[in-house]
């Protein structure tokens, strides 16, 4: 009798169970008849293509605010950072070995390219020591001031192939990083330091100058042909300094462009190290 009761309760327990999926009484699926669920997914379909449409429309206003060729926001990146050429903070090579320093003086070649005087014929012939000031057109297209890799004299790698190397004596390529607008004041030059073991060195262009016609810098997109300024330095290396790890500093002096925040040590300097094994 109990086994009975117990197969009776089985088959309730069973149909209940299918119920709560679909009730053929009823019609409902899942608790909900076919209106129910109908009402749901229109009211869910309305609110999403609301946020969707909420969502476009801040992206739009958003965009209408933004400029094509200008960053809207700049004031967190004041000053530039210093870079150099090779692009490497750790020289080392023999001298007498080519396979040791070729590779940098392939970079040097190539990162020259874009300095050659076919490239540069295209450029402008600027005024020496004025802000090279453009106004707004149409096309927002900016012109740029030559800048040949001539004006590097013996690190321009066109007297000297191997830039210095083959002889103890490379050249480094010190260039400030790109910062649209930037007019910096006084007369900018790169002045470089050997800690504990003063050398000598050599720059061009004459003394480190940066010119002010290679300012303000107006950004990627409208400023298509622009070169940053370069200044080589030439370590005029002796037989004392072979064999010795140099760590060498180089600032941007002469102007408003900060180099002395202990936070960012490229912020308006580099320091590298260099040893020649001979």
């Amino acid at each position: 009798m109990a086994s009975t009761e117990d197969k009776a309760t089985n088959k309730e327990n069973a149909s209940s169970w299918k119920d709560s999926f679909y009730n053929p009484r009823t019609g409902e699926v899942l608790g909900r008849t076919a209106s129910s669920w109908a009402l749901i997914l229109l009211f869910y379909l309305v609110f999403y293509c609301f946020l969707a449409g909420m969502f476009a429309l801040t992206m739009w206003v958003l965009l209408l605010t933004l400029d094509d060729n200008v960053p809207r926001y700049r004031d967190r990146v004041p000053h530039p950072g210093l870079m150099i050429r090779p692009n490497s903070l750790d020289i080392t090579f023999n001298k007498s070995d080519p396979l040791k320093y070729s590779q940098y003086v392939q970079h040097l070649e190539s990162f020259l390219q874009r300095y050659n005087d076919t490239e540069q014929e295209k450029n402008e012939d600027c005024a020496q020591g004025e802000y090279f000031l453009q106004d707004d057109t149409e096309e927002m297209t900016k012109k740029a001031c030559r800048f040949k890799r001539g004006s590097l004299s013996f690190c321009s790698g066109l007297s000297d192939i191997n830039f210095g190397y083959s002889e103890g004596k490379p050249c480094v390529l010190v260039k400030m990083n790109r910062i649209i607008g930037l007019k910096p004041r006084g007369d900018p030059y790169i002045n470089c330091t050997v800690k504990d073991n003063p050398i000598q060195m050599q720059y061009f262009p004459s003394e480190g100058r940066i010119d002010k016609m290679y300012f303000p810098y107006y950004g990627k997109r409208a400023h298509e042909n622009y070169v940053q300024p370069l200044v080589a330095v030439k370590l005029l290396l002796t037989k004392e300094d072979y064999n010795k790890e140099l760590s060498v500093e180089c600032r941007v002096e002469g102007s408003d462009i900060r180099n002395d925040d202990e936070r960012d040590k490229f912020l308006g300097r580099v320091t590298f190290r260099i040893k020649v094994v001979e």
